[in-house]
């Protein structure tokens, strides 16, 4: 975006310079012509009200007429000679007074705005950032303990890798570039062609060393820092719509576990509307063999009695040795039931939150995140929205980047996906209804509120007896609340009330059933508009609506795989094609769950056979891909993944 002094701080800028009594028409032109806020301020850098600096103490003493003769370069001009007139009680000799004067000059340099554009320039062409170790011992950083790149090349994930690196005291960061060519630089836009003119010649590499060298390597950092932020945020914003995104488990009794060792697995059971039918401990974790047997009679019982058709398993501590006790389990009694993995990310925050004891007052916190993990698979935008989008785990470095953007741009996807997908208002939760357009917190509390003691709302016009919930808060979320086998068959489409009596005169215009909406509707749009006095576009949403009315997006996603067995690293070999799930998704790759405890690694460079910028452009988080072993590596734990030539 081009900034002028027609912005907020080309306005600000004017008015400083203005106010030092230093504007001129050359300076305002200036203004005008600058692109970047970085060029504002170098505008401003000479007029910056300064703190006590070596320069300003110089021009205190009176030195500033000598930096001025040393700049003119006047020939036959015996400096040193010179020097001896600025000579007094506090400048007690030549080499005194001819520092200070150089100090003014370095400043002067250092300010010049010229100058510090080529530089600038020079740096984003040549400039390379270089890391080392601070100590031999092994980290996460370890690629990085001799590391080089130019600037201009570096990606964003390596930038905050490098970041968090140099925060732990892992890491030295330096950008670097060739001194000679700098001083070159600077050196032919301020020498007058005088030979050894050494008091400019040293102010000239003091300005560069000591005041332009720092500020521009930290103006370039944070440059850096400032778009890999952009692009890890971009990045979390995309996985976290496609987790939330993530078609629903439905009609299915789920039995849903948060394992553990010590203290046992706390098991909850789940009716197909998130109901909590039954609550319990399991000990299938532990070497003894009575309690993994009454861990297997208690399941059963429980499979038997509710009919329970999944199982939900955390994918926390202890994960895989309650999937190995499941698969034991199910082949032992020969069950007709399924197993999935679920990721716990955020599951734990939520259990201990306020709105998790307000929703579950009489469960401790690890049974609520038993049911967490339960109704995630159910419902994953229901049950997500519940958590902290940063808790969620489908980001990369989240918590090295600016919280505020990060939080802000979350709540947009979530309330996207909320307004996308659209809500049932007779079961949704306080923290749903809060995401959808229009509706504040204290408005959804007095929806929830309004139904227990009303009962399931009928039709959307009763949202507008919820205290608080005026005429303009009902234009803005009623659409994108769904009443089933309520008095308006409408009320269960997105079809927002302000268009039901064109729908009506629509679905009589094309005779279609009003109690059967599921239709081919094939009719020229530009022509119905205009006899309905219409936009196309509305009448567009209208129609495909009627096509599929109260359809949800998310059930035209490939469902999760369901697993009844298990595989062991020991089990893989190089070449062997497995179906696996995205879980995440980062600038250089991908993580895949392929039924291990440790997901595999998909390369960027593994994913397409074809040049793509980022991973985001071919696959998503929650996608079920074909996969093929490329490398093992059991003392690591390490498996790489391709996508090429399956």
């Amino acid at each position: 975006k081009k900034i002028t002094n027609d912005t907020l701080a080309g306005r600000k800028i004017i008015k400083l310079i203005e106010q030092q009594g230093f504007l001129t028409s050359e300076i305002l032109e200036s203004l005008n012509k600058a692109i970047t806020i970085s060029e504002l301020d170098d505008i401003y850098r000479p007029f910056k009200p300064k703190k006590r600096t070596r320069a300003t103490i110089a021009k205190e003493l009176g030195l500033e007429p000598l930096a001025n003769i040393i700049l003119n370069q006047e020939k036959n001009v015996d400096i040193k000679k010179v020097a001896m007139q600025f000579l007094t009680e506090n400048v007690v000799n030549i080499e005194d007074a001819l520092q200070g004067a150089k100090d003014i000059i370095a400043e002067i340099i250092s300010d010049n705005t010229e100058y510090r554009k080529l530089l600038k320039e020079y740096f984003w062409k040549n400039a390379i950032i270089i890391t080392t170790n601070i100590s031999e011992e092994p980290s996460v950083y370890e690629m990085y303990y001799d590391f080089k790149e130019p600037i201009n090349k570096i990606l964003g994930h390596r930038i905050l890798a490098i970041n968090r690196g140099e925060k732990e005291n892992f890491l030295n960061v330096k950008i670097e570039v060739d001194l000679n060519d700098i001083l070159k630089i600077l050196q032919s836009k301020i020498l007058k062609g005088k030979e050894n003119d050494y008091y400019l010649i040293s102010a000239i590499e003091d300005s560069y060393k000591r005041l332009i060298y720092p500020s521009i390597e930290r103006e370039i950092r944070n440059y850096l820092t400032e778009k890999a932020e952009e692009r890890a945020i971009k990045v979390f914003k995309q996985n976290l719509k496609q987790l939330l995104m993530q078609p629903p488990i439905q009609n299915k009794i789920v039995l849903a576990i948060d394992p553990g060792f010590k203290n046992g697995c706390k098991i909850a059971i789940i009716d197909e509307i998130g109901n909590i039918l039954k609550v319990d401990i399991i000990y299938p974790t532990m070497e003894n063999i009575n309690q993994i047997k009454q861990s297997k009679n208690t399941l059963k019982k429980y499979i038997n009695i509710f009919n329970v058709e999944i199982i939900a398993i955390g994918n926390g501590t202890a994960s895989r040795e309650t999937e190995l006790f499941i698969v034991d389990f199910i082949k032992e009694f020969n069950l007709n039931v399924s197993y999935i993995i679920v990721s716990e990310a955020g599951a734990s925050i939520y259990s201990a939150s306020k709105l998790a004891s307000e929703e579950f007052p009489s469960y401790d916190i690890s049974i609520r995140s038993a049911i967490s993990i339960g109704r995630r698979l159910q419902d994953p935008l229901a049950e997500l929205v519940k958590i902290d989008p940063k808790s969620i785990g489908v980001g990369q470095y989240q918590h090295d980047i600016n919280q505020k953007r990060l939080s802000e741009a979350l709540e947009g996807v979530v309330e996207d996906c909320v307004n996308s997908v659209g809500i049932d208002l007779n079961t949704a939760s306080i923290s749903l209804l809060s995401y959808v357009s229009g509706i504040t917190k204290s408005i959804s509390k007095n929806i929830v509120q309004y139904r227990n003691e009303n009962g399931k709302f009928t039709n959307r016009k009763q949202l507008l007896n919820v205290p608080k919930l005026g005429t303009k808060t009902f234009l803005q979320c009623a659409g994108f609340l769904r009443i089933t086998d309520g008095e308006e068959i409408l009320d269960n489409t997105s079809v927002h009330p302000e268009s039901y009596e064109i729908t009506k005169k629509l679905i009589k215009m094309l005779n279609l059933d009003i109690n059967n909406l599921e239709n081919n509707i094939n009719i020229d749009i530009k022509n119905i508009s205009k006899k309905l006095n219409i936009g196309e576009h509305t009448l567009t949403d209208i129609i495909n609506e009627l096509k599929k009315p109260g359809r949800d997006p998310r059930n035209e996603l490939p469902k999760p795989i369901l697993r009844r067995d298990i595989l062991n690293i020991e089990d893989l070999k190089e070449g062997l094609i497995l179906k696996g799930t995205i879980r995440s998704i980062v600038d250089f790759g991908a993580f895949v769950d392929i039924g291990l405890h440790e997901n595999g690694l998909l390369h960027i460079s593994e994913i397409t056979n074809k040049f793509i910028k980022h991973p985001l452009e071919v696959i998503s988080v929650s996608e079920t891909v074909d996969v093929k072993i490329l490398s093992i590596d059991n003392k690591k734990k390490r498996i790489s993944l391709t996508m090429k030539n399956i």
